[in-house]
């Protein structure tokens, strides 16, 4: 073969070696480009939210159902006193709650322990500015459910509401009133002043439930 051929010979095997090393260039590109498209404008759907099914109890009056309806962004004219039952879909950034809102009436809490199962956690209300009678009364119904079968194994959301009333009671004598400490001992239970014009407390109580329902779930994975 002659010398002009043999470097012709050459020179084409670097061609091919050359367009084959920018094909794979071009190639890489494509997918770097691909990736970034991706990340930054087809993220698709976000993941979906965990999802709670809740009881909620107290005494007629408690503010159970403005509570909810606030954390619902609901209108407060569209806000009727539960009769009997209600449920709500609670959004939260983490997770949803599915709230199961019992009325408080005398002739209903007899019935309450009947929409107690299948309740992964207990949000019970009290007005910390009732009576005394109501008070004892709350104090209890709240015993009741801490000892209940089907809840006393669930964390309890306690909220002492109506803390912007004079008369209102701070959390330290609702603590001591409703003897948390002896009776609830072992159990997950958070106890959180609150009130309508405080919705960040409101929201912050809640969120300490959600990390309570996570831990329990992580709990249940590890056995």
């Amino acid at each position: 073969m002659s010398d002009l051929r043999i470097t012709e010979a050459f020179l084409y095997m670097d061609y091919l070696r050359m367009s084959e090393c920018i094909q794979i260039s071009i190639a890489v590109c494509r997918i770097g480009i691909y990736t970034c498209f991706r990340a930054l404008c087809c993220k698709g759907p976000p993941p979906a939210r965990p999802e709670y099914d809740l009881v909620c109890i107290g005494l007629t009056g408690s503010g159970k159902t403005s509570l909810l309806s606030k954390l619902c962004s609901e209108s407060p004219e569209e806000v009727v006193s539960t009769t009997g039952f209600s449920i709500k879909a609670v959004p939260f950034q983490n997770a949803i709650l599915n709230v199961k809102e019992l009325g408080g009436a005398d002739n209903i809490r007899k019935y309450w322990s009947r929409y107690y199962q299948g309740s992964q956690g207990v949000i019970f209300v009290l007005d910390s500015a009732s009576s005394e009678d109501d008070l004892e009364t709350a104090r209890n119904e709240l015993h009741s459910a801490l000892q209940h079968p089907q809840l006393c194994t669930l964390p309890f959301l306690i909220l002492a509401n109506h803390q912007d009333k004079p008369a209102a009671r701070s959390v330290q004598e609702i603590k001591k009133y409703f003897e948390l400490e002896p009776l609830a001992r072992g159990k997950r239970w958070i106890l959180q002043p609150c009130s309508l014009d405080n919705m960040d407390a409101l929201k912050d109580s809640f969120s300490q439930l959600i990390n309570v329902l996570e831990e329990k779930d992580h709990d249940v994975v590890r056995m």
